[in-house]
């Protein structure tokens, strides 16, 4: 089962504040969920997740819109925050030493639920960025590593965009044609449907 819950607030980097709504997923069943990015309300997606048990919040990255409901998120349901450590620096623009998160590795597995997903670190949008890929529901979630129309903007501190598009070409163009790419922002679109723009 996916479920998104859309969240409305700012993103804040290298001095510019922007307006963005943000794709929250929930991934599991009807007892145990993954939330993949909690961003800006964390009592938004407490209400959609219900009386189910959150098994982990998992942020794709640690740009400020992706991570700022985090720590309350898991305040509310005992989860543990995980992110990969190449996101340090983003991470304590935010929360500084004050919340501590779990360190993910690229391989690494997650399960909740009876979904399984597969942590695939996809840097360029950020140094920590990760996907999660979803094979028996034919999915991956892309967080800001690759949308409908191609990849995720670089151009800002921390980003390149040469690194990105290694990344989406070598760590999700292989994953087959039909997999669903559930993105971090708007609609969701496919590898298939990608792979001309590269």
């Amino acid at each position: 089962m996916i479920d998104r819950v859309v969240t409305s607030g700012t993103f804040s980097l290298d001095g510019g504040t922007w307006d963005v709504d943000n794709n929250v997923w929930l991934v599991g069943d009807a007892r145990s969920v993954i939330v993949i990015d909690a961003a800006h309300s964390a009592e938004k997606i407490a209400e959609r997740v219900g009386g189910r048990t959150v098994a982990a919040i998992v942020c794709t990255h640690a740009h400020n819109d992706h991570i700022n409901a985090a720590a309350v998120l898991s305040e509310l349901t005992g989860a543990p925050i995980l992110l990969h450590p190449a996101d340090q620096v983003l991470w304590e623009m935010e929360y500084g030493d004050d919340v501590r998160y779990t360190p993910l590795e690229d391989g690494q597995k997650l399960a909740s639920g009876g979904v399984e997903l597969q942590v695939i670190h996809t840097p360029g949008h950020a140094p920590g960025a990760v996907c999660l890929y979803a094979p028996e529901l034919g999915a991956v979630f892309t967080g800001d590593t690759l949308f409908e129309g191609g990849p995720g903007a670089t151009g800002r501190s921390f980003s390149s965009r040469e690194t990105l598009v290694e990344s989406i070409r070598t760590r999700l163009l292989v994953l087959p044609h039909e997999t669903v790419v559930h993105t971090g922002h708007g609609n969701s679109t496919t590898i298939g449907a990608e792979s001309p723009s590269f």
